[in-house]
């Protein structure tokens, strides 16, 4: 990387940066000498010089405006715009405003075929489910549709990432759950409800350390720009064997119940439903060998899955830190419904 990149005096602008995985990017971004401006809801205190946090709304329209009147070497967008509608309204302002805009979507915007290639088909375009198509709100969907207008656009300086599930001390997942969902359930011996429809079927989680060096790795890369990546490891377990490391590590005692059973315990709403049918039960593996071949980086240096999870899971404090979810007062429920699990 050229000196003058490592101390440019247009710092980068993160956009929701206290998530999983600008938990750790930012980090990374500074020990490669980079001055960041890290954006999120809540105030963080710093004491490296090269970062600066500002609390603020950036669903605020004045707030984003003072932002972007400034110009920045990167702006890495990690915020989510619920529809193409919203994106449509300010996605010329943020690529007027940097030299490089890093444009988060999601792997789930992919169908069902596997491995996923960057040139995999979107479920935009493969589905011939009508009442799915027609939601705007549906996330692997406006996702497509927000990455259709950069690619329409006369606009060079974007790159488009489509993360796998990423973990971090911030967040971790099991099939559709979330940690306050499960992870306080594993550790007090509660069963946790899991759909057998899931049990073999392949998913992808990527520690959210090495998610940010991909990210790293793609910021300036004269290889990134207008192009897409699918960011995520090679390595895969079907969610019974990812079940099996919660239970090595935090004493999760998985239940495996029916599809209609687990969808009742999360709330049946088509969101939750499409979550499920449209990804978890999708054969999730990624060939990553664009961004490897990219940003120069090797598969073996990726940490396991397993020792990720034990990483982050031994690191987390021994109180409690994420409160019942109803997801989780409803599994309490199930049990009460269904004595005979144990």
């Amino acid at each position: 990387m050229k000196l003058e990149q490592q101390h440019s005096e247009k710092p980068i602008l993160v956009l929701g940066a206290t998530g999983a995985m600008a938990t750790y990017l930012v980090p990374e971004l500074l020990s490669m000498g980079y001055t960041i401006k890290a954006v999120s809801l809540d105030h963080v205190i710093s004491k490296n010089p090269r970062l600066t946090s500002i609390q603020g709304n950036t669903k605020d329209k004045a707030f984003m405006q003072s932002l972007l009147s400034e110009k920045y070497s990167a702006i890495v967008d990690f915020m989510i715009y619920g529809t193409a509608e919203e994106f449509q309204k300010v996605y010329a302002s943020l690529l007027q405003s940097t030299d490089h805009y890093i444009f988060f979507s999601s792997y789930r915007i992919y169908a069902g075929n596997y491995p996923i290639t960057e040139t995999s088909p979107r479920l935009l375009e493969a589905s011939d489910n009508k009442e799915y198509l027609a939601r705007e709100d549906e996330y692997s969907l406006y996702k497509a549709r927000e990455e259709d207008i950069l690619q329409k656009s006369s606009y060079s300086n974007w790159t488009i990432v489509r993360p796998s599930i990423t973990f971090s001390k911030r967040r971790f997942q099991l099939v559709t759950l979330e940690a306050p969902d499960f992870i306080e359930r594993a550790k007090a011996g509660q069963p946790v409800f899991i759909p057998e429809a899931a049990r073999t079927v392949q998913g992808t989680m990527t520690w959210a350390g090495d998610t940010a060096k991909m990210l790293a790795g793609l910021l300036f890369n004269p290889l990134a720009y207008r192009e897409c990546f699918t960011l995520g490891t090679a390595e895969h377990h079907t969610w019974g064997e990812i079940a099996g490391y919660y239970q090595e590590l935090i004493g999760l005692k998985p239940v495996f119940i029916s599809t209609e059973d687990y969808l009742k315990i999360l709330g049946s709403d088509k969101r939750t439903r499409y979550q499920l049918d449209y990804d978890r039960l999708f054969n999730r593996i990624i060939d990553n060998s664009k961004i490897l071949r990219v940003t120069g980086l090797k598969q073996e240096n990726f940490i396991s899955l397993r020792d990720g999870l034990q990483k982050e899971l031994s690191a987390l404090p021994n109180e409690k830190i994420w409160q019942d979810s109803q997801r989780s007062r409803n599994m309490d429920q199930y049990l009460k419904d269904h004595p005979q699990i144990h």
